[in-house]
């Protein structure tokens, strides 16, 4: 899967389309999930053209590595599941369901979640 700089989450971070920002820094933006499935559903996208997390984790500087984490932590920390526990989700390529070219973590939390996800 390649990078398409019109994909949603690029648009986003240009400001062509809307979204409901939890958190921002220089490498991260943050924002609630259109479609929660779960009462806290927040995504963490990096602000550099990265696909997946294999791509990212090789490639981007140490800054955007610790920018990205650090707006995982603070949105954990912000929406209050860093309290009651959360799950960090990273849907990487065809096999994993990736929908969006632009890598992305989900953070969810404020109910119980199960052991597993559903198979679909």
């Amino acid at each position: 899967m390649s990078y398409d700089p019109n994909n949603i989450f690029a648009r986003i971070l240009r400001g062509e389309i809307p979204a409901n920002k939890v958190y921002e820094n220089a490498h991260a933006l943050a924002f609630h999930d259109i479609s929660p499935q779960a009462p806290v559903h927040v995504l963490v996208i990096p602000k550099g053209a990265y696909v997946q997390m294999d791509e990212f984790t090789a490639k981007a500087s140490a800054a955007e590595l610790a920018g990205f984490l650090g707006a995982v932590g603070e949105v954990a920390r912000q929406t209050g599941v860093d309290k009651t526990g959360y799950r960090l989700i990273v849907n990487n390529g065809e096999n994993g369901r990736q929908d969006v070219p632009h890598l992305h973590m989900h953070v969810m939390g404020g109910a119980p979640l199960g052991r597993m996800l559903p198979r679909s």
